[in-house]
């Protein structure tokens, strides 16, 4: 949060240097026009079209954001769901399933959580003991009605979590096209730029609007930095719900 106000606040600062640069060495002369109608149709036109970048970008990160969310918390309360269940299973074969599904939600959270922070490959080690997991859920032929109903109910929230562990690895992957992180940085370059296009005499109200419009800008846009990483940094999806304890 602190390195994000800083660099907000160093653009701002960085942009208000150059107002002032600009009216110390080329002031605006008496006749000169306070606007040109080319340029600020230009500039208008600019600012519309990056504000639909923009908008773009926060759109398409919420969505990926929202989508990690979603399947995290299907994919951790099909597995506490599981562990539930195993209390209708045989003694025996309650005591594996409940141990499997203990070591799967350690495993996600020692083990994968980290790895998608650094966008790194999963592996097949989780699927390995989802495995397992089904296996174990096979319930034998003399079971009594219940426990078998049990079993059908385990392997249909197994379904679910596998369902929601395959979502949950594709939003790992996910990022912002890098189409639109060129529209972003160009477009909020030229955006800036075209404010020291028109002559305001006021070197104090250039220099706010200028200052304004730059951290503005450049929140917008670290902003949409965090939301491209679910799985990282200050607005990360959190892996507490797979905790046995949630």
């Amino acid at each position: 949060m602190i390195e994000t106000l800083a660099i907000v606040l160093g653009v701002a600062l960085l942009a208000g240097v150059v107002v002032l640069v600009k009216h110390r060495f080329q002031p605006i002369g008496p006749d000169d026009e306070p606007r040109e109608d080319v340029a600020e149709y230009i500039s208008m036109m600019v600012g519309v079209l990056y504000a639909l970048v923009l908008g773009l970008a926060l759109v398409s990160v919420w969505d990926m954001h929202s989508s990690a969310e979603d399947h995290t918390a299907t994919e951790s309360s099909a597995a506490h769901q599981i562990h539930l269940l195993a209390a209708g299973l045989p003694a025996e074969q309650a005591g594996r399933m409940r141990g499997e599904i203990e070591t799967y939600m350690r495993h996600v959270t020692d083990t994968e959580w980290p790895a998608m922070a650094e966008k790194a490959p999963l592996g097949s080690a989780g699927w390995r003991i989802l495995n397992e997991v089904r296996a174990t859920g096979q319930v034998p032929a003399d079971a009594t009605p219940a426990q078998q109903a049990t079993g059908q109910e385990t392997l249909a929230q197994l379904s679910t979590l596998s369902e929601a562990r395959r979502g949950r690895e594709s939003d790992a992957g996910d990022e912002l096209s890098p189409v639109i992180w060129l529209g972003l940085i160009v477009g909020g370059v030229l955006t800036i730029a075209f404010m020291f296009m028109f002559g305001v005499k006021r070197s104090f109200s250039h220099v706010v609007m200028v200052m304004g419009l730059s951290a503005l800008i450049t929140f917008t846009v670290l902003l949409i930095h965090q939301l491209n990483s679910p799985f990282d940094g200050m607005f990360a999806v959190d892996p507490s719900p797979f905790s046995p304890s949630s």
